[in-house]
């Protein structure tokens, strides 16, 4: 008889009903190369909203598991497979890795992730999991708090002393850039939709708060700064904005003499328009960063265990739970991160 497991199963393309929970769904046979996870935590992103809808260009093997961030305890190791042994406690990194018989894509996306008991990673993809980080957190880090660091710090490079507006401030990405940027001695301008998560928001370090519903950020900004001058007054040091929807053109308008746009996703849009006079006239840099790389899980991890930077994990949901927790995040409910726990 095959064993069985629970699991969230996207069996079409679609709307949220399109998630559902399978209380018997078949566990996983372990493969060479490859490891079989105990999930013990799976965080949501927005990018699992965008595999439920499907998105043009990229065709994804239905049914599937989404998930890709994962942290558990090893169950069982596949043929091939050294240096790890069963119950280590470990998190995945989601990056696709080369090699002979590696996955192609990423987990949760391409092939099953961890909205279930069980699921398969190329053992590669491991990351060892210090014993005083908890899984919550760990499955926390890597799609938005990854993403984040190689944005802010490794390609951003955000100092001490300079003024960041960060949109769209409230989510998983966007609580780790005001955390990282603040964690750095920058002064940080965040953007949100309510005032609930301005206050919340003000707890994290946020030295101001911006409601966009309320005003407009271009001119909430100025009246904060000033408007930028070719005289190199005025004006912010970076806009992160990784939300697009229309919003680049405002965000140009904010940037000072020689600053920098950040941009690491188009969550509400990415056919954007701008006036290409402002970048020549202020030298202004567009920056792209794209995901993450293994140093930046790396350096999160050492910065989780310090307690240095504790990721905002809004809800913790049982996986029975999953249509709920997709809810509060397509409806932009969400704090932080949702995780859910199989």
């Amino acid at each position: 008889m095959t064993p069985t497991m629970k699991a969230a199963v996207v069996h079409a393309h679609g709307g949220p009903e399109q998630t559902v929970f399978e209380p018997a769904w078949p566990r996983p046979a372990v493969q060479p190369g490859y490891v079989l996870l105990r999930v013990r935590a799976c965080s949501l992103n927005y990018h699992d909203i965008f595999t439920r809808r499907s998105m043009p260009g990229i065709k994804v093997p239905l049914p599937i598991i989404i998930g890709s961030d994962i942290a558990g305890e090893v169950a069982e190791l596949g043929p091939g497979v050294s240096g790890w042994t069963v119950d280590d406690r470990v998190m995945v990194d989601p990056l696709p890795v080369a090699g002979e018989g590696a996955p192609k894509g990423m987990i949760g996306e391409m092939y099953d992730g961890g909205r279930a008991e069980y699921c398969l990673a190329w053992a590669q993809q491991l990351v060892k999991l210090p014993d005083d980080v908890g899984y919550e957190v760990a499955a926390s880090l890597p799609l938005a708090y990854a993403t984040a660091h190689r944005m802010m710090v490794t390609i951003g490079q955000v100092k001490a002393g300079e003024t960041v507006v960060v949109l769209g401030a409230s989510g998983g990405v966007g609580t780790a850039c005001v955390m990282l940027a603040k964690l750095a001695g920058a002064r940080v301008i965040a953007c949100a939709g309510s005032a609930d998560k301005a206050e919340r928001l003000k707890a994290l370090g946020a030295d101001h708060v911006l409601n966009y519903r309320e005003q407009k950020v271009m001119d909430a900004v100025h009246a904060l700064v000033g408007k930028p001058r070719i005289s190199g007054s005025g004006g912010v040091d970076v806009v992160v904005n990784f939300t697009g929807g229309n919003s680049w053109q405002e965000g140009i308008r904010c940037l000072k003499v020689g600053g920098r746009l950040l941009t690491c996703g188009a969550t509400a849009g990415f056919d954007e328009h701008i006036d290409v006079r402002y970048v020549w006239t202020f030298e202004l840099k567009l920056m792209g960063s794209n995901g993450w790389r293994r140093e930046d899980i790396v350096s999160l991890l050492e910065l989780a265990r310090s307690g240095r930077m504790k990721p905002v994990i809004d809800k913790v949901l049982p996986l029975e739970d999953i249509r709920e927790a997709e809810r509060l995040m397509e409806e932009r409910e969400v704090f932080g991160k949702i995780v859910v726990t199989p």
